[in-house]
């Protein structure tokens, strides 16, 4: 269902009396979503995307995520193994990278370790695809140098990435960025048979003894690249936003060198063709701004043989945080809202609308969504009946992958692993799922409903309220019933699952490894369910 967005804002915005400011990544105000509800039988036989449950449980990290023992802070070549335990909860992570690690002096590239930092991301990469753990790698911020070229009173790291001066609606003031992502993506890509003489890295030791950095092509390691981060990024002002032309500018350098005008050494698919580029997630989630992008490649990159429009990316990504805010006039939030209570699901299907319209039909991706704790932000989840704030958060960030899969996302990541700043009232400082050495519930959560059920694909929806969602896995089937709202509300729902049928009751836990489980029998194949806004799990087990 398609809602007039503006419309609608500016009436409930000026019924809640909110008062615009300017903070990123505020959502929606509470609308009910709108879910599609088919037979039951219809969904035996739906023809779902395929996509498991699993891809809905991604996080974003930083390398010292992995590497840093807060024992031995400067020990960073090996994996700190408390926190890996915690990161393998997730089934991938949305790395920050920041082109200054890769890049520290322009034209020097370090990996193994980064001169910035000493970090070692083989280190990181190696033993992510050891444990099957996806990176997307976003290079993102202006290195120093880059930035130095602006006037002293507007360097910022999260400038566009180009010199100063540069004419960004042209793809070669992206030429820097490009090389760098050539660089990253010829070694950790999958093709191994690159000009080794094309591949550079800073190979001098920084002092006696130093590990030095070594040229490796074709890692096999990262799959997904992102472009940057939030380039509609309109709170920095000019010199950092970028148009969705300018934006599509700067990706067609960064994808395939602006189809190869840009040297034999620029742009990810030039090095390795089978890596996939993820466009910056979209601080605003404007549909209109990738359909302008679209409309520019079009126009500046043609279409291929096949008719398709030669887009300079394969992944449309966005973010969106649900609150009582509006993302499309920057109204301010206070609270924090359950997904299925704002226009979150409305907003997945006009991107998932526009992507399939594509012939390309790019996967859409939402690479940053999640909840505070401190009860000052105005992200934060906030208790309920007898559940703390963190159990809330649990509630929501799970319920978030449900509705996310619901709605054709194909794949979903939660910011963030940890708190920025444990205890501050500043939207998304609080919004970690962990806190090292331990799990919060949410990530139990995860976690848990992962063991049980990470690689079963949505079938569809039987019921709007309580929300009952069918899941498939080969023959095994498992019913996950939610009643979508925010006030410890319950409902009775009577699941058919045929005469002779027994079944096994899944019950989410914070603090546990698994769920807890029991078998029951249904009467004359129905089972009364009471749902609770804490997702429940039924396992049809056929006799």
């Amino acid at each position: 269902m398609v809602f007039c967005y503006r419309s609608i804002f500016s009436v409930l915005i000026a019924m809640l009396g909110l008062s615009q400011c300017h903070n990123r990544h505020t959502a929606t105000v509470l609308v009910k979503d709108t879910v599609r509800v088919i037979n039951p039988h219809e969904a035996n036989a739906i023809d779902s995307n395929q996509t498991p449950l699993k891809n809905m449980f991604g996080i974003n990290g930083y390398e010292w995520n992995f590497l840093e023992n807060p024992a031995a802070k400067n020990d960073r070549n090996h994996i700190y193994e408390a926190n890996m335990a915690l990161i393998k909860s997730f089934s991938a992570v949305r790395h920050y990278l920041n082109w200054n690690k890769l890049e520290n002096t322009q034209g020097n590239y370090t990996y193994n370790p980064t001169n910035n930092g000493n970090w070692y991301y083989d280190v990181i990469y190696s033993r992510c695809k050891q444990d099957s753990i996806m990176i997307v790698a976003d290079i993102k911020n202006l290195p120093v140098w880059m930035m130095d070229t602006y006037p002293a009173d507007q360097r910022d790291d999260e400038n566009a990435p180009a010199p100063y001066g540069a004419d960004r609606s042209k793809p070669a003031s992206y030429l820097i960025q490009a090389r760098t992502a050539f660089q990253f993506a010829a070694r950790y890509g999958s093709n191994t048979k690159i000009n080794p003489n094309l591949v550079k890295v800073d190979g001098r030791p920084r002092w006696k003894n130093d590990v030095v950095n070594t040229v490796k092509i074709g890692l096999g390691l990262i799959k997904y690249i992102e472009c940057g981060n939030e380039p509609d990024r309109w709170w920095k002002g000019d010199k950092a936003t970028q148009s969705p032309e300018e934006y599509a500018a700067n990706l067609s350098a960064f994808y395939d060198g602006h189809m190869g005008t840009l040297g034999n050494n620029a742009g990810v698919k030039t090095a390795d063709p089978n890596m996939m580029v993820v466009m910056g997630g979209l601080a605003t989630a404007d549909v209109k701004y990738v359909q302008r992008m679209i409309d520019w490649c079009k126009a500046n990159r043609g279409l291929n043989p096949d008719g398709s429009i030669n887009l300079c990316f394969d992944v449309i990504n966005y973010h969106l945080y649900a609150n009582d805010g509006s993302v499309f006039t920057h109204q301010r939030a206070s609270t924090g809202v359950a997904p299925e209570l704002t226009l979150s699901g409305s907003v997945a299907d006009g991107f998932v609308k526009l992507a399939n319209g594509l012939k390309n039909k790019p996967e859409v991706w939402v690479t940053e969504t999640g909840y505070d704790i401190n009860q000052q932000s105005y992200q934060h989840a906030p208790p309920i009946s007898n559940k703390p704030a963190l159990v809330t958060q649990a509630d929501w960030i799970l319920r978030s992958s449900l509705m996310y899969a619901r709605h054709g996302v194909k794949r979903l990541f939660f910011y963030q692993l940890f708190d920025a700043a444990p205890n501050n009232p500043e939207q998304y400082m609080t919004s970690g799922l962990a806190e090292s050495p331990k799990r919060r519930p949410a990530a139990d959560y995860i976690l848990q409903t992962n063991k049980l059920m990470g690689n079963y694909v949505y079938k569809g929806t039987i019921n709007a309220d309580p929300l009952v969602d069918k899941y498939q896995s080969g023959k095994s089937i498992i019913y996950v019933l939610t009643v979508p709202d925010q006030k410890g509300r319950t409902a009775d729902y009577t699941l058919n699952l045929g005469a002779g049928a027994k079944a096994i009751i899944y019950s989410l836990k914070p603090g546990a490894n698994v769920m807890i489980s029991s078998e029951v029998s249904p009467v004359n194949g129905e089972l009364k369910v009471v749902a609770t806004e804490t997702p429940v799990f039924v396992q049809a087990v056929p006799q």
